[in-house]
């Protein structure tokens, strides 16, 4: 006979088991995607979504867009943080060329001059018309000031034939000045013809920017003798001898007025100084050698080529640049041509009268001395 207390005991074992039953078949079902909603007599409570349904979406699941690609030019700009940078693109037929980092409000510096068997380089311009017209006033080169929108410019390659080169038969004048003066009248003594009155330099300079001159650097100089470079017949180089005092008060401020690149030739035993503006290329007159050696002419037909080589070296470490030296009294000879080499220096220039024409020897350079006295009609015939 069973007990009561044997069926409360079965009982509470018959509770327990349908409890277990129901746990494993709920943990089964969760376990197979679906979900159990407990609810509760009387309850409110809207029931909870599906678990799927609520997970949200880890970082991994959303796809990572693609950057687009830096081009060159902005690749370029990513390396500096100088806000007057500008990348300079180059483009034309047969141009492969990375960009350049230049600075606006600066000076063009070192614009490749492209070389191919067969043409001639006709330079850099603003447009692809331009280029294709050889259009000489939007020619742009290292004497003109960088100018950049969005801190970046393309520049287009022109080319002519050697035919057409050689039919232009340019001459390229190389204007020879030293010192200066304020009085109308000149200076007195044996040196006056050296000093040029600053009017007519002023008006000399004014002529040369307003009838649109082409001013070629010095690479573009040595570019053009080799038969690489087309110039335009109307170009000009301007220089100045010794960077006298009176250059520097007086003359140099009018080209940087009138944006005209010159060359001023610098003994820098006596001038070590910076340029006096933005305008103004300091070259090399020598260290120490502008005075007279043993036999009375200048030292650089004294001196052995190693020693002319030191010099210029000298030179060089505080100009910061080589490329040409002007003769000092426009003394040289053959030692003196290999001290040049030596050194690295491509140019040489003389005293001699003349205009540097293709072929012309680097080494041996002539130029158009400009005396006092001389007026703008005498600078047309001397240079067209």
């Amino acid at each position: 006979m069973v007990t009561r207390a044997q069926r409360r005991r079965q009982a509470s074992r018959r509770v327990r088991l349908r409890r277990t039953i129901a746990v494993v078949i709920a943990v089964a079902l969760v376990a197979g995607g679906v979900t159990v909603f407990a609810v509760a007599r009387g309850s409110s409570s809207p029931p909870v979504a599906d678990a799927e349904s609520t997970i949200a979406p880890t970082p991994s699941d959303t796809p990572t867009p693609t950057p687009t690609p830096l081009t060159p030019a902005q690749a370029l700009l990513a390396t500096t943080t100088d806000p007057k940078a500008c990348a300079v693109s180059f483009a034309g037929d047969g141009i492969v060329l990375d960009p350049q980092l230049q600075t606006q409000d600066v000076r063009y510096e070192k614009l490749p001059i492209p070389r191919a068997d067969g043409r001639v380089f006709a330079g850099w311009y603003d447009t692809p018309a331009d280029a294709s017209a050889l259009s000489q006033p939007a020619r742009i080169n290292g004497a003109d000031l960088v100018a950049c929108s969005g801190r970046q410019r393309t520049l287009h390659a022109a080319w002519t034939t050697p035919e057409a080169n050689a039919a232009e038969d340019a001459g390229i004048p190389i204007l020879m000045y030293h010192q200066f003066t304020r009085k109308p009248e000149g200076e007195e003594g044996w040196l006056r013809g050296n000093y040029a009155y600053v009017g007519d330099f002023d008006a000399q300079m004014a002529y040369i920017q307003e009838s649109g001159f082409y001013l070629p650097t010095w690479d573009e100089v040595s570019a053009f003798i080799d038969g690489a470079l087309f110039l335009p017949k109307r170009s000009v180089v301007i220089t100045d001898d010794d960077a006298d005092s009176s250059w520097l008060e007086l003359a140099a401020p009018i080209v940087d007025g009138r944006n005209l690149l010159t060359t001023s030739f610098v003994i820098t035993s006596a001038r070590s100084e910076g340029t006096p503006n933005r305008f103004v290329l300091q070259r090399s007159h020598t260290h120490d050698m502008h005075r007279a050696g043993a036999n009375g002419k200048g030292r650089m037909v004294n001196d052995d080529a190693g020693t002319i080589a030191a010099d210029l070296e000298q030179s060089a470490t505080i100009l910061g640049a080589k490329e040409v030296v002007a003769y000092p009294f426009g003394h040289y000879d053959d030692t003196t041509k290999e001290g040049l080499r030596r050194a690295g220096f491509e140019l040489g220039r003389t005293i001699e009268p003349g205009s540097v024409r293709i072929g012309t020897d680097k080494l041996a350079l002539p130029v158009i001395r400009i005396n006092y006295g001389m007026s703008v009609d005498d600078l047309k015939a001397a240079i067209g």
